[in-house]
């Protein structure tokens, strides 16, 4: 295969569309479940509806067998206190990583996390993903268990959280007998093949290259019962209408506003564009509410202005290598190793100091060579080779003459775009729910990284699985509710409106300038003043730019639509910055017209949502969920743990 540039020197002219257009034609469809988003927490919740009896129907507008940000791999399988090597009961873990995320976790999706966790690695395993060193590659390795042939790794070995662990550099410092066995270290790479396999082996109707668009309400009224979705087909173009008892919200959490310039200046290569607010958006205008979304904080990580983030050690997946500066010397990094209890975070002035000193030279390295050839194969070759960005990154450098056992791999911290403060994330904000992960709309339901505090690659597969058998259940009691074909066609109008015009301006310009307007209003210092400036500039988009954009085929109509969706998510996040009057570093806000912290207003989450289009503010509790070991068992007393298909 050669170049786009070959391409159009041997034929002229690019190609065709490849596929037939089919803008304004309709598909209608009906299930129990409708899920919205094929990624980990999707496919284990089409998983598990269907394994409870519901016909269910998954919309994802990729391919789901490797879409999402677990779609190519995963290396960690985190907080799986139920494992058989692990020495912390799983009701107690739940407490000890919440307090660890801070007065914002999310404890229900936590304590699901840490009861269902290795329930879910169990049923991942019999569906033919790898979560063993059955082979005995390993032989040897630090953390591997012989009897269960699972491999630990150090996270969380010694204390909850990513930060050097109580008793760090005390003399007999996380020995192997005291271990919390946590972490497993996995073949992800393996994983959503076989759950797509699984999904359609269930009879679960995949809608591979569909988008969801929206949620339908019953009776199209604003915050009444959610009774199916839209979606719009992104190689066809065709619009695709889903009756549904019940709908869970799997997508992408928040996207990113804030980045722009997808070739240069590099969008987040942490998540791809794909993950662009569509679920946040679409739950906003049915009336859900959100919480969080006031919370934002500087890039740390994969802007693409950077090096990626996975490269010459320091990272993640880089356990127990050592980092050295250029002349051998080890440096004070966390080597997410053994040794400091799985720590990820190190002590970024002294480093720089230390530079400024001549203590430690540029450039820093990662010291493959440095470490008993064993480990570092596990890191490379494990690690590495399964986690879902760097597996492309193994293969190149191999190829290339990489060996692990000889060679060093240079480390771009200290030497490149350090980041700032206008190039932001959002604070994962999402949908609040309840214990049955149900939002206050009746029918809709969140998993992984839709609800609020998501979090990680097990986190979606839990939440998922157990959002799948809630809402199995709920439409078992319920009958069928009615849509509305006027908020149907609404809706179809919106969607296909960039289509029926043949010039303007394309996705890219109108994601470059909400980008401009975040950077400049909405970065680290701000204020009533800059915050409606920015509503101002939005609202300017929305009546002069919107109305312009264009898309020449289901591909472009589907990153037009993601604009659309980042746009509605950057108001929301403004309108909520705005209702905190405070400066607090727990939500990464400063407001430079109220510089104090307001300590009975950060008691609670602050909720927003629409009713009848205006937004509604509400305090919420911080730790509403009570008592996490009672309330979740007294919400799943019939609960049977690891699924065996009895055929």
């Amino acid at each position: 295969m050669g170049t786009w540039h070959d391409y159009l020197k041997s034929n002229g002219t690019p190609p065709e569309w490849p596929y037939p257009i089919k803008f304004g034609e309709e598909t209608e469809l009906e299930a129990d479940v409708c899920i919205l988003g094929g990624g980990i927490a999707g496919c284990w919740a089409a998983i598990s509806a269907a394994r409870n009896g519901a016909k269910v129907i998954l919309m994802e507008k990729a391919d789901v067998r490797r879409s999402g940000a677990g779609g190519p791999g995963c290396d960690h399988w985190c907080n799986v206190p139920g494992n058989p090597c692990s020495r912390v009961d799983p009701d107690t873990w739940a407490i000890e990583e919440m307090k660890a995320g801070g007065d914002f976790s999310n404890g229900i999706g936590i304590q699901i996390q840490c009861r269902e966790d290795w329930d879910t690695l169990q049923e991942m395993e019999l569906m033919g993903g790898k979560i063993r060193d059955d082979k005995d590659e390993f032989l040897g390795v630090e953390g591997r268990d012989d009897k269960t042939k699972l491999m630990f790794s150090p996270r969380y070995s010694a204390g909850a959280g990513l930060g050097l662990p109580k008793g760090y550099g005390e003399p007999d410092f996380n020995p192997p007998e005291k271990r919390n066995n946590m972490v497993i270290r996995i073949w992800g790479s393996t994983f959503k093949p076989a759950l797509k396999k699984e999904c359609k082996r269930l009879g679960v109707n995949v809608l591979d290259r569909v988008m969801a668009t929206s949620l339908l309400n019953e009776n199209g009224k604003q915050g009444s019962r959610i009774v199916g979705a839209t979606g719009i087909n992104t190689r066809t173009g065709e619009f695709v209408i889903v009756k549904a008892k019940a709908v869970i919200i799997s997508a992408g959490g928040s996207g990113n506003p804030w980045f722009m310039d997808m070739e240069h200046g590099g969008y987040s290569s942490m998540y791809s564009r794909n993950n662009s607010s569509d679920g946040t958006a679409m739950a906003w205008r049915a009336g859900a509410k959100l919480t969080m979304m006031e919370a934002s904080s500087p890039y740390r990580i994969a802007t693409g202005l950077k090096h990626k983030w996975y490269t010459g050690g320091g990272d993640a997946s880089y356990e127990n290598i050592p980092m050295v500066d250029s002349n051998g010397k080890i440096l004070p990094y966390a080597t997410q190793g053994w040794q400091d209890g799985g720590a990820m975070f190190s002590d970024g002035p002294k480093m720089r100091a230390g530079i400024q000193s001549g203590e430690y030279e540029l450039p820093f390295y990662a010291d493959f060579a440095g470490i008993d050839p064993k480990e570092s194969n596990a890191t490379w070759n494990l690690m590495l080779n399964e986690e879902s960005t760097t597996k492309i990154m193994v293969k190149t450098m191999t190829e290339g003459g990489f060996d692990y056992k000889r060679d060093q791999i240079m480390n771009y911290n200290m030497m490149e775009f350090g980041g700032s403060q206008q190039y932001r994330e959002p604070g994962r904000g999402g949908l609040m729910v309840d214990w049955d992960l149900k939002t206050n709309l009746d029918g809709l339901y969140a998993a992984g990284t839709a609800t609020f505090q998501p979090g990680d690659h097990s986190y979606a597969a839990a939440t998922g699985r157990y959002a799948g058998r809630k809402a199995a259940a709920y439409a078992k009691s319920i009958d069928a509710g009615k849509v509305c074909r006027d908020q149907i066609d609404k809706e179809k109008e919106r969607v296909l409106a960039p289509t029926k015009r043949d010039g303007g301006i394309e996705w890219k310009e109108l994601h470059n300038g909400l980008s401009r307007v975040m950077q400049y209003y909405v970065s680290e210092f701000k204020s009533e003043r800059t915050l409606d400036l920015a509503l101002e500039e939005i609202d300017r988009i929305e009546k002069y730019a919107v109305p312009r954009l264009y898309a020449l085929d289901p591909h472009k109509l589907m990153r037009s639509l993601e604009d659309l969706s980042l746009i509605e998510q950057a108001k929301i996040m403004i309108q909520a910055m705005k209702e905190r009057k405070l400066s607090n570093p727990k939500l990464s806000l400063t407001r430079v017209d109220y510089p104090e912290n307001n300590e009975e207003e950060m008691k609670y989450y602050l909720a927003l949502s629409q009713v009848d289009g205006k937004t509604v503010f509400e305090r919420i509790p911080t730790r509403y969920w009570g008592n996490m070991k009672e309330n979740y068992e007294a919400h799943n007393p019939d609960y049977t743990g690891v699924y065996r298909d009895e055929k």
